[in-house]
């Protein structure tokens, strides 16, 4: 990884891995239709109002910041995409998850009854959520309330896994989802596992995970 000169106007594509392994299907799976903006790179603190030279100085840290090189992990670049927010609008939406995390205790066993998760957004309302349970082994989550926005579809701003989370994860459109215990093999555990569930508001972008414990072992699995 390297810097750009930021003194010319650079434009570097590249592509992720997720793009290269998309060409190498020699299909039409390589297709792209839309693009994104982000500001990974900006320190927003650096904005600096009580500069001695006045307004048009204010940013002038901020526009003399080096830029990274393009590099093709989906999974450390654009995390701050830039949103469509309506008119006039002047906080940034952010979203509020409860409960904040989530424990099934080893003792309460499958008779645990499932927690619903509900999101809201604060400045900005979303019509639906995006729920991303990165490993659904160690839980099970179903919709509690159905959504609509943005047709029914999922996040403007999609939230890329690391490949070892891709097989085992799982994902809803909705606004609310149910999340229960599943047994887990003593074979495998002897101290309950833990997970991610990724929220991301469909019509804001708005991001939030909270953590998903599970202590339920069925002891009766060891021979």
């Amino acid at each position: 990884m390297g810097f750009l000169n930021n003194t010319t106007v650079t434009v570097d594509a590249i592509l992720t891995k997720k793009g290269r392994e998309l060409l190498a299907q020699g299909t039409n799976a390589f297709n792209i239709t839309k693009f994104a903006l982000s500001d990974d790179e900006v320190d927003y603190r650096l904005f600096d109002t009580s500069h001695p030279n006045g307004t048009d100085f204010y940013g002038a840290v901020i526009e003399n910041m080096p830029l990274l090189e393009a590099f093709s992990d989906e999974n450390h670049v654009m995390r701050y995409k830039l949103v469509t927010l309506p008119k006039n609008t002047q906080k940034m939406p952010v979203l509020n998850v409860q409960p904040a995390s989530v424990t099934f205790t080893k003792g309460g066993g499958l008779n645990q009854p499932p927690i619903v998760v509900t999101p809201t957004t604060a400045n900005v309302s979303d019509q639906s959520y995006t729920f991303i349970l990165h490993d659904q082994s160690i839980a099970n989550m179903v919709v509690a309330v159905a959504g609509g926005g943005q047709g029914g579809g999922g996040a403007t701003t999609p939230f890329f896994l690391g490949d070892d989370d891709v097989p085992n994860s799982k994902t809803v459109v909705a606004k609310s989802v149910r999340v229960s215990a599943k047994p887990l093999s003593a074979s495998s555990t002897l101290s309950g596992k833990s997970t991610q569930l990724t929220i991301v508001g469909n019509d804001t972008g708005a991001t939030s995970s909270i953590t998903v414990t599970n202590n339920v072992i069925l002891l009766s699995s060891v021979l």
